[in-house]
Order: structure tokens, then sequence, then C-alpha cells
């Protein structure tokens, strides 16, 4: 049942503001209207908004695997499963990663060995062209490691073609230079249960067992995922060096540490299955936690394990004859920016549909422990997590964003208000990295050199600062009256600074791409009052550049691995609105490309007040992993609107609550106190 109920508002700005076209003025209330009601309708009466997170069809591939190993492989559900696979196969036989890309081989190698298991014969057209399109795309042999271990598990390769991925790595202590907390939370959360598989090296009997030998190029290749750098000394060499030592060490019978490295192991992802709706609730980390379950010998009707199955299952989106699978859940990240949104579109601050909202997010703030701590000792928590229920991991940008979201709320009961706010400020104080930017969930996680493990192509190893959330926290201490002298914002924009590219935008490591860091570094530099130093004015002038000549703007995730496509793609409803926010936030309205942005979003928009896009905007990790978040096309446009109706008829915000930054000035003292004492008690 939804909250939301309809609202009109009344524009009663100066008529005829700069930037305004004749008729212009009325079709963009209009648009915001509309816009404003959409978004309402999809508030659920807890007060959250939730859109659908999609992903490619290595998650439903990967899904008919691991119903088939857990021996849950109901007829009817593998069957809409491969369904929903079979119709993404692209023309040329293989599987892509993201929509309107080339095939990918290890999406197509997972969508190959997910259709031989739900029971189409290798004899089969389409199975013929993927096991070619395999081939031509370099083999079974140049798979990534977590392919090759999910083959692994079910004896379809041998453990010789998977990297180590040792329990002992638990055993490492903190202050080591390879660690677990030097990894990234979700490496954590993915690699740890992988650990004890690894160890265990598990048989899993699936029906029929799998047969892959067909999608090997050269059988006589199959370390080709393995092979040296060409360079005698380079750190890759060095951790391959390092892995052939460990599968020596996997054959002598007697290892004195493993016990002790998988009771830790074990007694770790117990400790994070609690406060948690599975496993960092994410879909490998929850998916590889419910496989070690097993290995360790809970079968899945065991309440634990069963638990955990029940928690996975509800990533499941039926529709018609299809199920497909969502890679997780993001109410609080929706949540926040619809709020945004909706504040910045007119809706009043004491409205039922912002109240409820902010109700639910100051019942979702997280007190407790988490990773964070290992590296903050002595910190307050007071984070946002990205999802229901993710204790152990609050990330900085979700935090952010809440904490605008909550600033312009006339909420009743302010001091439970302030309280939180306060509280979520600290917090996001001290997860400032040393090089003057944030992360997303884990303060200063930037050793590079991890990156050349061998199970670290994923490419997301490590958690360092990056442009997009650095600007969001900018924007959020900003607009809670931080100054741009303040030596917190002045360290944020030195690391930007060094961040940007030498034609003038940003890199977005959370979103496609260009389009998207810039608008953020630039909407967080206006809240500050820098945006007409000429740095800021370079990556206007960029905007201007990419902008297409329909008005809008987009990016193909192409720009990812090509940097010479940076903000060149098809115009999107999410990215014109992030175009557009960077140029407002940073030239006047009168700028024909500000016109030009807001007469495609306006233009573009729905009968029924939503934004049509197909494209995935949204990144998990670069150059292997993308989201297309389905409800950034509405609120984001929804905004953009808003922002540029309100500064041209300079109509004022309001602002429930600043904070003086001295109050935090003295409790960073104190953190920083508290940190020294931790150390060296510990």
């Amino acid at each position: 049942m939804a909250l939301g109920t309809r609202v009109q508002f009344d524009d009663s700005g100066p008529s005829g503001s700069a930037g305004l076209l004749a008729g212009l003025s009325e079709r963009l209330s209009e648009t915001i209207d509309r816009g404003v009601n959409y978004l309402l309708s999809l508030q659920a009466s807890e007060g959250y908004w939730v859109g659908e997170l999609e992903a490619d069809t290595t998650l439903e591939s990967d899904y008919i695997f691991y119903l088939q190993v857990i021996n849950k492989a109901n007829p009817e559900r593998i069957a809409k499963l491969a369904n929903y696979v079979r119709r993404r196969q692209l023309d040329d036989g293989g599987w892509n990663i993201y929509y309107g890309g080339p095939s990918e081989l290890n999406a197509t190698i997972k969508a190959y060995v997910a259709l031989r298991l739900a029971g189409d014969a290798p004899e089969c057209d389409h199975m013929q062209r993927a096991a070619q399109r395999a081939h031509e795309l370099g083999g079974l042999e140049s798979a990534n490691s977590y392919t090759r271990l999910y083959l692994a598990l079910v004896g379809a390769v041998g453990w010789d073609m998977v990297p180590a991925i040792p329990p002992e790595l638990m055993l490492l202590p903190n202050w080591f230079a390879i660690n677990i907390y030097e990894m990234s939370s979700w490496t954590r959360g993915i690699v740890i249960p992988l650990t004890i598989l690894y160890a265990h090296k598990p048989l899993f009997n699936v029906p029929g067992g799998v047969s892959v030998d067909e999608l090997y190029r050269d059988p006589s290749r199959k370390a080709l995922g393995l092979s040296w750098d060409k360079e005698l000394f380079s750190w890759r060499n060095f951790f391959l060096a390092l892995d052939r030592g460990l599968k020596l060490y996997e054959r002598v019978p007697w290892k004195p540490l493993r016990a002790r490295a998988l009771r830790q192991a074990r007694e770790w992802m117990f400790e994070h299955l609690e406060r948690s709706e599975g496993l960092a609730a994410i879909y490998p980390a929850m998916m590889n936690a419910i496989f070690a379950l097993v290995a360790l010998g809970h079968s899945p009707d065991d309440p634990l394990t069963a638990r955990e199955i029940d928690e996975f299952s509800r990533f499941e989106i039926e529709e018609g004859d299809t199920i497909r699978v969502a890679p997780c859940v993001s109410p609080v990240w929706d949540t926040a920016i619809a709020m945004v949104a909706l504040e910045e579109a007119g809706l009043p601050p004491d409205h039922t549909a912002l109240v409820e909202a902010a109700s639910w997010l100051l019942k979702e703030q997280i007190c407790g422990s988490g990773d964070w701590m290992l590296k903050t000792p002595g910190v307050m928590p007071g984070g946002w997590a990205f999802e229901f229920r993710n204790d152990f991991y609050p990330d900085v940008d979700d935090t952010a964003f809440v904490l605008m979201a909550l600033q312009r709320v006339d909420y009743p009961d302010k001091r439970r208000m302030e309280a939180a706010v306060r509280r979520g400020l600290t917090w996001l104080l001290a997860m400032q990295n040393n090089d003057g930017g944030w992360g997303a969930f884990d303060h200063n996680n930037d050793r590079r050199f991890l990156c050349h493990i061998p199970f670290a192509d994923h490419n997301a190893m490590i958690d360092p600062s990056t442009a997009d959330v650095t600007a969001r926290v900018v924007e959020c201490l900003g607009r809670y009256g931080w100054p741009a002298s303040h030596p917190v914002i002045e360290r944020a924009v030195r690391f930007l600074l060094k961040d940007q590219t030498e034609e003038g935008p940003w890199f977005g490591r959370w979103g496609v791409n260009y389009v998207y860091g810039t608008s953020g570094v630039l909407r967080a530099l206006e809240t500050v009052a820098l945006t007409a130093r000429d740095y800021c004015q370079r990556a206007v002038g960029w905007l201007r550049s990419v902008q297409n000549s329909d008005g809008g703007f987009g990016e193909s995730i192409a720009s990812y691995y090509d940097p010479a496509l940076k903000g060149k793609g098809a115009s999107t409803a999410s990215q014109t609105a992030w175009g557009l926010i960077g140029l407002l936030a940073a030239t006047e309205n009168s700028d024909p490309a500000i016109t030009r942005a807001v007469n495609h979003l306006v233009e573009q928009q729905l009968a029924d007040g939503s934004w049509a896009e197909k494209e995935f905007t949204g990144t998990g990790f670069p150059c292997v992993f993308y989201l297309k978040y389905h409800l950034y096309r509405n609120y984001f446009p929804l905004y953009a609107l808003a922002r540029y109706r309100n500064m041209s008829n300079r109509i004022a915000q309001f602002c429930g609550l600043r904070v003086r930054p001295q109050e935090f000035d003295r409790q960073n003292v104190q953190n920083v106190q508290n940190a020294q004492y931790a150390r060296r008690v510990n």
C-alpha cells in the first residue's frame, strides 16, 4: 500500500525568470508535478522507497548452479530462470554484462553451464553458438578465478585451475601488509567463505554432472589465467610465486595452522551472519556463505542454512514465465535520494511522506559495531547501510545522502533528529582518509599492490578514496555549514584536484562514469562556493563539449575500457539529470546548454510522470559488474528539473538543522586521542 498522496504545487516565483524560454515554465511545473506524484505513488507504507536493482545474467546463471548444488532445483523455477538467460543471448552467441555491451567471456561460460544444468543439450544451435563464442573470447582457460572455483566445486575443473585462497589469511595480524582488513569490505564477504571452500575442496553433486571440456579453446593451456608477467619483477609475479608455494603447501598432509585458521574463518562468518540479512547483504557473499555452510556439514535444511537460503531467495523477481535475480536491495539509498528530490521539488517539509520516510531512516541508523572499527578505534558508530539490515557495513555514500535528506525535514521530534544527525556527522568525519578523500566502507583501505593477488580479478580488491564519494561528503558538510576554509574541506578539495583528469572531468567509481563523477564534484563544490575556480570551469567546459545534439547527456559503460569514450553515448534520463545538475552548479541558468538539457528531460517524460531508460548507469566493479537502478531514471531528473526551477525563481530552501563545525573539531580531537589510546592498549 502506498503512503504518498497527490500534490499540486503553486509556482509562485517571479515570471519570466532568466533561462526560462517562452512556454517552458508552465511545462516545467507540470513535469515536476507529475514526477512528484509518480514518486509518491512508489513509497511503501513503512515510509521507504526501494527500486529494483538489475544486473547481468551471471546472477541467474549462478542461481541455477546454486539451486542444483543445494538440491532445491524445483523444475518450474529452473525453467523460468533458464528462460530469462536464453532470451538475453546475443546474436553472436554470447552474453554481455551490460545493456548494449559486447559478449563477455565469464557471462558466456556461466550461461552455457547453467543452460546445460537446466537441460539444454550441447547439440542445440544456441548452445553450439555459445561454445563457439566462448572460444573466440579466449576459452575456459581465460576465465576468472570465481568462475573456475564454482566449476571446481562440482568437479568440472581441477582445483589446480583455481588460485589459492587459503584460510590461513585469517591468521595474518592486522598490522601486516596483507590481511583481511586491508581488503575491501565486499571482498571480505566474498572471499572468507571461499577460504573455507578452498580448504575443504568439497565435491558437490549435481544431477547429471557438469562437463565443460568443450569450452576450452586449447586444453593444454588450462593454467593460462595464472600465467606469468613478461616482466621478471612485478607484483603479479610475486603473488603468482606465492600462489605456487601455497599450492605446494596444500599437498602437505599435516598443516599445523589449518585447523586454527578454519576455526577463525568459521567464527568470522557466523558472527557476520548475525545483524544482517545474509552475509554482507550482497549476492556473491550470501551464495558463498551457503556453500561454505554446506561444506562445513550444515545441510540445506539446517536452521542456520535454511535461514540464509530464505534470505537469499528474496532476491528472486518472478515475472510471467521468467525469474530474474537482484544482486541486493537498495532501500536506504533509494529513500534518501527520493526524499532529496521531493524536497527540492517543493514538497512541504512536514509532509507526511517526508516525515514517515525520516522516521524509517532514523530507525535504520546503525549504532552497533562493524568492520570499519578496526581502523577507526574509539569512534562512535552512527552511519547508514545501503540495504535493509547490514549492520557490519554502514557506508559513507549512503550516510552522506541520508544526512542531506534529513536536514530538510521538519521532523516533530527535533531532539531525536539532532542527535541522529550529530552522530552521523561524527562518524562521517572519522572516515576521512589520510589523502583527504573518502572511500565507501573502510578507512585508508588503499594498498594497491593487493590488486595483483590472483583471486583479485573482480577489480575491486580495495576501497580507496574516490571523487564521487568524496564529493558526496563535501556536499553534505557544505549544506550543514562547513566553509571551504575548514581543514576537512581543504583536504578533500586537494584530493579532488589531484583526481581530476586533464580534460576537466572526474572519474565515476559508483556511477557511469565521467558525467556522474563530474556532476557530483561540481554540485559539492557549489555548496562551499568554489565553482568559480578555474578547475570547475574546465569541468563545465567538458560537460558542454559532450552534450548530445538532442540536449541530453549519455555515456556508455565502454568509457571504463576506453577513456577516449568519456561522456559519449546515447542520452539517458539519469545521465542527462547528472549533466544538468553539474551545469547548474557552476554556470548561469541562462546558459543554452542548461536550457537544452531541461527541454530534453521535459520532452522525454512519460504520461505517468516517469522516464524510460534501458541503459545501465550504475557501477558495481568497473570492467566487471554493472547495475541498473530502476529509480535513477525518476528521482534524479525530478531533482534536476526542480533545482533548475528553484534557482531560476530564487526559491529559498527549508533547512531544519545546521551544525557548527567547531563542535566537531573538538569531537575529532577526542577521536584522535581515543584512537591513540586504543593502539597503545592493543
